[in-house]
């Protein structure tokens, strides 16, 4: 493990679990609960993010085999998808998204627990932090120092998010509209250039193959 590997898995995770992203959706959700009932919230929806993404990164290598999907096709269209991702956190359409994911969820009374969706699937551990961890995880070779590695950033990533969450009020009226914003679009643009990166190595596999 290269310190350059490490903080490559820590940049991937953070934008596309995107913590200061879900923070406006987060108090739109816990609107009228009290500060113990928020914490509750915030601690269960990061529990039930780390179970599912960690799942995907011990297991998700094994289901592409059994689909029959190579990890060079998986790579290519995984990084189709990231730099998506970052394409609309660059022109502030993920945040729309987001937004329309959550009003859906809690609108069509669909669920009874905020925490587990829409704040755990499909926010925190969406389809880009999932395939996010899917890659990194068939790049580790069944390495598992690196698969540990990546769990531990993952559940530190997730406890970021649950600081964040309880301390949202104060974190919203301190970077405000306007710092969201430019955070997102740059954090946006490191994404894409990951996602091509993920997009050539696929290609050259492929090519190799």
């Amino acid at each position: 493990m290269t310190p350059e590997l490490i903080i490559s898995i820590f940049v991937t995770l953070l934008v596309t679990i995107d913590p200061l992203g879900i923070v406006p959706i987060f108090v739109s959700l816990t609107v009228g609960m009290t500060p113990r009932q928020k914490r509750t919230v915030a601690i269960r929806s990061s529990v039930i993010a780390l179970v599912v993404l960690s799942v995907f990164a011990l297991f998700g290598e094994k289901v592409l085999g059994v689909l029959g999907i190579t990890l060079p096709a998986f790579r290519t269209a995984g990084g189709l998808m990231l730099l998506w991702i970052g394409f609309e956190m660059v022109f502030e359409k993920r945040e729309e998204r987001k937004s329309a994911t959550a009003e859906r969820a809690v609108s069509d009374k669909h669920v009874n627990d905020v925490a587990a969706f829409p704040l755990a699937i499909p926010l925190m551990a969406g389809p880009g932090a999932i395939t996010a961890t899917m890659l990194i995880a068939a790049k580790s070779d069944g390495n598992w120092i690196v698969l540990g590695t990546l769990i531990g950033i993952i559940a530190i990533l997730l406890l970021i998010c649950t600081a964040i969450f309880v301390l949202s009020g104060r974190i919203e009226n301190l970077i405000g509209e306007t710092g969201r914003i430019v955070l997102s679009r740059l954090l946006g643009v490191i994404l894409a250039a990951l996602a091509v990166q993920y997009i050539a190595d696929g290609i050259i596999q492929l090519a190799r193959a």
